[in-house]
C-alpha cells in the first residue's frame, strides 16, 4: 500500500468529481446488504447532483496511489429541513431547530473492502469535518447487524443515537446519530 491521500472538493467543484468516486460507490454498494444495481446507481447520481447544489457541500476522496479507495460527503442542513421529522421520537424544538449553519449532515461514508479496517474511514471523517464550524454533525446508519462495524466506528468517534429514522416509504429504518462538535459556532469559527 502506498501513501493514502485525501482530496477535498467544495461546492460546485464536487459536481465535477462524481466520475472520480462513482466506480468506488458502485463497488461498495453492490455488496450486501445494499445489493444495488444500475437503477439504484442512477438514482444515486440524480440525488448526488441535487446534493451538490446545497449550501456547505463538501466531498472528500481517499486514494491509494491512483486508486480511489473511499469517499464521503455531506452538506449543511437548511433551515426548512425535514431531517428531524423522520425520527421516530419527538425531539425538543430547540434540538430540531435549524438555521442553515447549525448542523452538517453526512450522507455517504464508504471505503472499498480491501482497504477497510485500516483507519481510512476515520481519516475521511476527520478530513470531511475539518474546519466546518458547525455545532453538530448528523448521519444515519443501517440497523444491527447489517452495519455493526459502522455503528461501532461512529460510537467510537463520539456519535450518540437520537432515534430511528425512516426517511421515505420503502426505505429501511436507520439509526439517527448526532455528534456534538462545538458548543458555539462563533467560538469554533474563531479557533485557530
Amino acid at each position: 500500500m502506498s501513501e493514502v491521500t485525501y482530496e477535498r472538493f467544495d461546492g460546485q467543484e464536487a459536481a465535477g468529481a462524481l466520475d472520480v468516486f462513482l466506480p468506488a460507490y458502485e463497488e461498495v454498494y453492490a455488496e450486501p446488504p445494499y445489493s444495488e444495481g444500475p437503477s439504484d446507481v442512477a438514482q444515486f447520481i440524480d440525488h448526488y447532483l441535487r446534493h451538490v447544489q446545497r449550501a456547505g457541500m463538501r466531498l472528500v476522496v481517499a486514494r491509494d496511489g491512483a486508486d480511489v479507495i473511499g469517499f464521503t460527503y455531506g452538506y449543511l442542513l437548511p433551515a426548512d429541513t425535514g431531517w428531524w421529522s423522520n425520527v421516530d421520537r419527538e425531539l425538543p424544538a430547540d434540538f430540531t431547530r435549524e438555521d442553515g449553519a447549525r448542523t452538517w449532515v453526512i450522507l455517504e461514508l464508504a471505503v472499498r473492502k480491501p482497504w477497510r479496517r485500516r483507519g481510512i474511514a476515520a481519516a475521511l471523517h476527520a478530513a470531511l469535518l475539518d474546519g466546518l464550524g458547525v455545532e453538530r454533525v448528523t448521519l444515519t446508519v443501517r440497523p444491527e447487524p447489517e452495519a455493526a462495524p459502522a455503528r461501532m466506528a461512529y460510537a467510537a468517534w463520539g456519535y450518540q443515537a437520537v432515534g430511528t429514522s425512516h426517511p421515505w416509504e420503502g426505505a429501511p429504518f436507520y439509526k439517527a446519530m448526532v455528534l456534538e462538535v462545538a458548543a458555539d459556532r462563533s467560538t469554533a469559527a474563531a479557533a485557530p
